[in-house]
Parts: structure tokens; sequence; C-alpha cells
């Protein structure tokens, strides 16, 4: 009896042992496999890397990019995707983590990323009025607009990726800053940019509002986008003509900023008013000899009053009060 349990228990034991085969804790683990050619789509990471707007309009989008473009000599870059695409945020990443291609876009394009694909077919029909094949292509795709809203090229995105099988799935940062590159705008001559403002302020008895920049600058782009407001520009063009000079984007932009800012205060912004010939009025160095820069607070509003104040034509009291005003609506915080 004792020997028929005991081989009873034995045979349990094989059995036991047969089932769990390759799961015994002493088994090898299984080889790697190999590296994947699509990036696994997270959750967890779609939901922290919101980089396109689900709720927003698409072509709204697209023309106040056009409308800044144009503004500024530059083109829009338009990147087609959504958050559920592992291929878009892992180029979105190499527009952040690459300095070349960040100092590109910043300088050269105005990014914008439209939501498409789902639900099926959402903003189809937009891409493909600009040539943007996305059935056939897939995302992310990518469509380069010049400031009048033409498309100037489509790429598919496929041809940008890493070609080397055993790298990290991604974009080779050398085609994709080739493909920026090449279709970036040409440089404007300031010069040229100047004269024109000029002679539209003589024929229509105005001053010039001449303001430099650069697109590194967090307070050049505050003055712009006051500049840019509605309830801004409406009074201010009853008396001036804005020019902006980029005086890294556009030839001879930092020997004209030299040549009118006699006192070579530093900084930037730096403005100045000038008359229908060209010359100096008055200009952003304040009383103390320093550039007053974007007038957010203070003597610097002060000193901006001032020079409304001297080189109004047609503007009255109150409407520079007006202007004061939306200068002073909430606190300035550096950009």
């Amino acid at each position: 009896m004792k020997s028929s349990l005991s081989g009873l228990i034995l045979l349990i034991a094989l059995i036991l042992a047969s089932s769990a085969g390759a799961q015994a804790p002493d088994a090898p683990p299984a080889p790697p496999s190999a590296a994947p050619q699509t990036p696994p789509k997270a959750a967890s990471e779609e939901q922290a890397t919101k980089i396109y707007d689900e709720q927003a309009d698409a072509k709204a989008q697209i023309a106040q990019a056009l409308a800044k473009a144009k503004k500024d000599n530059r083109r829009v870059l338009v990147q087609w995707g959504g958050n559920w695409c592992g291929w878009c945020r892992l180029l979105h990443g190499l527009y952040k983590s690459d300095k070349e291609i960040a100092r590109k876009l910043l300088y050269e394009y105005e990014v914008v990323y439209v939501d498409a694909g789902k639900p099926a077919g959402k903003n189809i029909e937009l891409a493909e009025s600009y040539g943007a094949d996305l059935k056939k292509h897939g995302f992310p795709y990518l469509t380069i607009l010049d400031a009048t809203g033409k498309a100037i090229a489509n790429q598919e995105t496929s041809s940008l990726e890493i070609k080397d099988k055993t790298a990290k799935p991604g974009h080779d940062p050398k085609l994709v800053l080739a493909f920026l590159t090449e279709h970036q705008a040409a440089y404007l001559d300031a010069q040229k940019v100047l004269d024109a403002g000029l002679q539209e302020a003589s024929q229509s008895s105005k001053r010039v509002f001449l303001h430099f920049g650069a697109p590194w600058c967090g307070w050049c782009h505050r003055l712009e986008d006051w500049l840019a407001r509605e309830d801004v520009s409406s009074i201010l063009s009853k008396d001036f003509i804005e020019v902006k000079i980029d005086t890294e984007r556009m030839i001879g932009g930092q020997d004209l900023l030299t040549k009118y800012n006699v006192a070579r205060t530093t900084g930037i912004p730096w403005f100045v008013i000038l008359d229908g010939h060209g010359d100096n009025m008055i200009d952003s160095n304040g009383p103390s000899g320093k550039n007053i820069g974007y007038p957010g607070a203070g003597e610097e509003i002060e000193h901006f009053r001032s020079m409304l104040t001297a080189t109004a034509i047609n503007l009255t009291p109150e409407d520079i009060r007006k202007l004061i005003g939306t200068l002073l609506e909430k606190p300035q915080a550096k950009p």
C-alpha cells in the first residue's frame, strides 16, 4: 500500500512538472524581440501629451497662423495628425529636443497642429484642399503654406524616419531640418521694407512707427501682439504706419537699428517715430537715457505717452488715454 501511494505521488508530480513547462522558475528567458518599428501608443502618454487641440476650428487655426506669418514674412507649417498618433508625438518631440530644428521653427515658421483622421474623415477634406493626401500616406503629414495661404510643399513623413532598424524609432533630424530649410521664406531687405513704409506714410500724411525685434525676444512679441490688437491698431492707424524690422531675419536689419539708435542704448524691442522723410522725431530712449522696451509699467508707460502726445496729428487726448489704458489692463509678467 505504501509503495502504491508513493507511485501515485510521483505520477502527480510528473504531470504537474510537464504542465508547467517553460513557466518553471529555472527556465531560461526568451530572446529579446526586434525593436518595434511602430512606437507603442500608451494611453498615459497620449493623455499627458496634448499636442493637438481636438476641439479647435482647424480653418481658424490656419487663418490665425497665416496672419502672423504674413506680417513676419514667415511660412506656416501644418502638421496633420492627432494625440492618438505615436509617430506624431515623436515628431513633435524632435521639434523640442533638437536645437537646430527648434531654432529653425522659431525663426521661420508658424506651426499649426491640426487634429485629423479620427473620427474617420476629420479634417481630411481641408487637408485635400491643400493637396495633402492623408488617406494614402497617413500621419503625421506636413504641409507648408506661404503667407498667402498657398501650399508650397506637401510631405509624407515615412521617408523622414530613421532608417536604422536597430535604432530607436523616430525621425532623422538632418532630413527634417533639410526639408524645413528648403522651404523657408527668402529674407527681405530691411531698408526696402522701411522705404515702403515711409512712402505710404508720406502719401497719407502720417508718421512711421518703426520697431525693431528678433524671433527670440519675448518682449518684442509682447509689443507685436499689443500692436496687433484691434482696439489698439484701429487707433494708432489714425496717425501711424507700423513697420517692423527683424534684426536677425532681414538683410541689413541690425545696421538699420544702429543707424537710428544713435545713443547706442541696449535691448529690444527698440522703437522710434519717424516723420515722412525718415527723420527721428522721438524714440524709446527714456528720460534716464535707457531704452524703455515694451512699455509695461511706470516710467515706461509715461515715456510712451509722451511719444504719442509729441507726434499726434489726428489722435485725440481720449485716443491716447485709451491706448495707455490697454497697457494698464493687467500686471505685465515677463514673457
